[in-house]
């Protein structure tokens, strides 16, 4: 049998694991002097909002059941949510890897040799066998791996709020993109009523010239004019293909895979958004989870720089059998082991540790300043979004009562017109008129939806920052 280590050498052991610490500053979330309220939050909002569900899908708002399926196709096939996803993998190994250091390295060991010598002038050959195990461990006596523990786990949840980050801003864009598309086909829509229209003023001209009561002019700036709308209704179908093209590629297909017809009749509910309130903003957005978890990232790195000043104990053991032949290789004269423990210090590097850790300090320092950063850009894109809002339901207000005005005013000049009390002129001028108020009234929803779009993606979309689960529990767990 293996002769068994002293039991006054184990106890020396656990008492230097007892009293082994971790080196370097625990970690404490950076401070912000966070607002009670924000600016821009009016009285335009929900009277008592109700907390964002972040099991509910936010687009579903919209009341759109075309967008709800495009929303599944990204989530099934965008390649940058891919990407996200490897790279959460990624850091889930990595921290797999700053753990394996708290547990000692075993080795197997087999070998055959047959060697011929000469020693005195008297040659001989024989053959050797062996077969080992062998051990090393490195108490964590300073904290070393455990902060490279801490810091690969803050990695993991970082990386998992990317994860979250990139499904969001994925989300808001093809929400976007395709709010605008069907903006854009309610502009073809206006277009198309307003070229047909322009076309039987352009008879009514031609009719008039005919019977000698309108002059050339009204004919030609008739035809201008219907020339113009459809011009402008041209242009509206390459805006249109590029909104498509862009759905097709966020949904993870080549835009000749990809076409969405238009819908005949397009009414998207403009959800109110609640925004709560600017300190659940920290738990709500995933780009400021994720730089809180790399200043704790980087703080573990201040600990792992700093461990290198110590000393490193390294414990080793090995075992196993050698002889001269198969045949007694199993045999009791045959055993061999080793003890050992080693201590080793550097004395000397030049300043390389001292500059290791001066650059965790400074790791650190940028990582908080640019949470501090991602904080007071996530406060601005909230009040932006509240802003624009509502100053856009103000505005959307005139401008329905522009577009009444001018339908009215375009229908009073063409009667005059047909009654010979007013010219051609002041037709087109009020038919110019009516096309810009409705088109803006078309453009401002567009608008609108886009901002509660990007209010939604602003306050989190509804998402939370979760407890990430350690990269082992998640292995183990059933």
């Amino acid at each position: 049998m293996f002769r068994s280590p002293r039991p006054t050498a184990a106890a020396l052991l656990a008492s230097a694991l007892l009293a082994a610490c971790a080196v370097g500053p625990d970690y404490v979330r950076p401070t912000l002097d966070l607002p009670a309220a924000y600016k821009e939050a009016g009285d335009w909002t929900a009277a008592a909002p109700q907390p964002a569900d972040s099991r509910q899908p936010w687009w579903e708002a919209y009341g759109d059941a075309t967008l709800n399926g495009l929303m599944a196709d990204a989530a099934r096939a965008n390649q940058d949510l891919r990407v996200a996803e490897a790279q959460y993998r990624q850091a889930q190994a990595l921290a797999q890897e700053a753990r394996a250091g708290l547990y000692p390295t075993v080795g197997a060991s087999a070998g055959a040799a047959r060697a011929r010598t000469n020693s005195s002038g008297s040659a001989k050959t024989a053959s050797t066998d062996s077969l080992g195990l062998s051990a090393s461990w490195a108490p964590d006596l300073w904290g070393g791996v455990r902060r490279g523990i801490e810091a690969g786990e803050a990695d993991v949840q970082a990386s998992a709020d990317d994860l979250a980050g990139a499904q969001l801003s994925i989300q808001a864009a093809l929400a976007q993109d395709y709010l605008q598309l069907r903006s854009t086909d309610q502009l073809r829509d206006l277009y198309a009523a307003t070229t047909a229209a322009y076309a039987r003023a352009l008879q009514l001209t031609q009719s008039q010239r005919a019977a000698g009561v309108a002059l050339a002019s009204d004919v030609a700036l008739a035809e201008s004019q219907l020339a113009s709308a459809q011009a402008a209704a041209t242009d509206l179908d390459a805006t249109r293909a590029l909104l498509e093209h862009a759905i097709a590629v966020l949904t993870g297909r080549a835009p000749a895979q990809f076409s969405l017809a238009p819908l005949p009749a397009f009414s998207a509910t403009l959800p109110a958004a609640p925004v709560g309130l600017p300190s659940q903003l920290l738990e709500r957005r995933p780009d400021v989870a994720a730089a809180e978890r790399r200043v704790a990232a980087a703080n573990a790195g201040i600990g792992v720089a700093r461990a290198a000043h110590y000393p490193n104990l390294v414990l080793s053991a090995g075992g196993g059998f050698s002889a001269a032949g198969l045949a007694g290789l199993f045999s009791t004269p045959s055993r061999v082991w080793s003890l050992g423990a080693a201590l080793a210090q550097t004395l000397f590097d030049g300043g390389l540790r001292d500059a290791r850790d001066a650059q965790a300090v400074a790791t650190f320092d940028a990582a908080a300043a640019t949470y501090k950063q991602t904080v007071l850009a996530a406060f601005q894109q909230v009040e932006d979004q509240l802003a624009t809002l509502r100053v856009l339901e103000r505005e959307a207000g005139y401008q329905d009562q522009a577009v009444r005005a001018g339908q009215a005013a375009e229908r009073m000049a063409l009667a005059q017109y047909r009654g010979g009390t007013a010219s051609y002129l002041t037709v087109v001028t009020a038919q110019t008129q009516s096309l810009a108020n409705q088109r803006a009234a078309v453009q401002l929803r567009g608008r609108q939806l886009a901002a509660s779009v990007a209010l939604v993606a602003a306050t989190g979309g509804g998402w939370s920052a979760d407890p990430i689960p350690s990269p082992v529990a998640a292995q183990t767990s059933p």
